[in-house]
């Protein structure tokens, strides 16, 4: 040991208590003897020994002794020259046994541990000595900036409830005298979006122009005539109801048959193959659970393989530019449905007259929003529902003059003979209502007061109707 160190240590014990060198640079300049407290294990921290330490003193920053910093006030305890010279050997030993530290290694651990453990409780105290006064700055500094934002943001006007419903005549829409709101009853549901109901429905109108195929594409076709596109339907009704689809994915198939063959020309063998990819690619778009391809393959007697029904949807889909924005006629319905108190009678039979509209190629020319207009018309004609009053005219679009050249074609189909098997048994079930046998029964009936007098099966009316 050096003569400076033994001189440090010498100077310690007799200035202070044996373990005052292992106390803190602040622990030593309070070491006052009537005014030491026992500590606990961590040392006390709090302001309640600051206050203590330093009584009968005027310390800075208006009593407050606890929430300012030694930094804060350098001149708030007169210090004695003995305390001082106790200072500067505690700081003299902590150097000094740094040192034997380092040197001595883990044989002398006893100094060295209460040496770390004196230097992290002073780092602690001094840390969260200083960490209130910061705080409470910071604190205050907010508060004086908030409280002006509060002031003037008190006064909110009141503004009106956004539950509320809004007039029709605000939002731009003016019914006719005589129409019912069918869209007051929704306002309160999310769910029925009735504030764009309207816009919705004349955005569909506007995108039937766009989907709307050739009505003489079979012109083109060289090996095609239109009693092949109906054979061909009428077996995609049969597959459609045994994969138990939606209806929607049937008219979008045929749909997509139609303006296919409106830019390609097709050979009659591959024309099931155009059916099929058709139903596949419908089927993605519009069910929840789609049939895999293999069960296209099945239902085809394995006439075509999975990478041909595979190259044949991408080559329909490049076709068709990816575009299968239908505005499907079930859409249409459902909404005069709506306006028609949801009767499930003239709704079921419109199911039926309106997928007349995909086995005729006579209604290729008129758009799908005429043709459920025309559905629910004469369905509601057959069950005697009444007249086509404003309301129902209204949310469909079309008046009873507009609506009757596509209602005389639905009579004309239904008296003549059966000419699809499979679409008439579909509905001759008691599932729907046997729509099929009573629409028959009653066009039979009264189809010469539509001018249709010849409903006898003939070979000149079948080469007519192209059937």
């Amino acid at each position: 040991m050096t003569r400076a160190k033994a001189a440090a240590l010498d100077v310690d014990v007799a200035s202070q208590p044996s373990k005052q060198p292992l106390q803190s640079k602040k622990s030593a300049v309070n070491a006052n003897p009537a005014a030491q407290r026992k500590r606990a294990a961590l040392g006390d921290v709090s302001n309640v020994g600051k206050g203590e330490a330093v009584e009968g003193k005027k310390p800075l920053g208006g009593g407050k002794v606890g929430l300012v910093s030694k930094a804060a006030q350098p001149t708030g305890v007169q210090k004695s020259q003995a305390r001082t010279t106790t200072t500067r050997s505690a700081l003299g030993t902590k150097e000094t046994k740094k040192t034997e530290v380092k040197r001595a290694g883990s044989g002398s651990g006893v100094i060295g541990a209460h040496k770390r453990k004196v230097t992290s409780t002073s780092i602690k105290q001094d840390i969260l000595t200083e960490e209130p006064v910061r705080k409470k700055a910071h604190t205050l500094e907010k508060q004086e900036r908030a409280e002006p934002q509060v002031e003037k943001l008190e006064p909110v006007p009141e503004k009106a409830s956004l539950k509320e419903p809004v007039p029709q005549q605000e939002v731009g829409l003016v019914l006719p005298p005589g129409v019912k709101d069918l869209e007051e009853e929704g306002l309160e549901d999310p769910l029925m979006v009735a504030e764009y109901a309207h816009e919705i429905f004349d955005y569909l109108r506007d995108l039937e122009c766009k989907s709307v195929p050739n009505p003489q594409y079979i012109i083109h076709q060289d090996e095609l005539e239109w009693k092949t596109r109906s054979i061909l339907v009428d077996w995609m009704i049969e597959v459609h109801t045994r994969f138990h689809l939606l209806p929607e994915t049937l008219f979008l198939a045929t749909n997509i048959i139609d303006r296919f063959l409106s830019q390609k020309v097709v050979q009659l063998d591959r024309v099931q193959l155009v059916g099929i990819t058709a139903m596949f690619v419908a089927a993605k778009y519009e069910e929840v659970l789609s049939p895999h391809v293999s069960n296209y393959r099945m239902v085809s007697d394995d006439g075509f393989s999975d990478a041909e029904i595979l190259s044949a949807e991408r080559f329909i889909l490049e076709t068709l530019n990816y575009d299968l924005s239908y505005p499907n006629p079930m859409n249409f319905l459902r909404r005069i449905s709506k306006a028609d108190d949801y009767d499930i009678q003239s709704r079921t039979i419109g199911k039926y007259l309106m997928e007349i509209s995909i086995v005729d190629h006579r209604f290729l020319a008129y758009r799908p929003s005429h043709v459920a207009a025309a559905a629910m018309y004469l369905a509601r004609m057959i069950l005697d529902r009444g007249e086509w009053d404003p309301t129902i005219a209204f949310y469909a679009g079309y008046t009873e003059e507009e609506i009757e050249p596509v209602f005389e074609l639905m009579v004309d189909y239904l008296a003549r003979p059966i000419c699809h098997e499979a679409f008439y048994k579909k509905y001759a079930s008691k599932k729907f209502m046997k729509a099929s046998l009573i629409t028959r029964q009653w066009a039979k009936k009264n189809a010469p007061i539509f001018g249709i007098t010849d409903t006898k099966e003939s070979v000149d009316d079948l080469a007519a109707l192209d059937y």
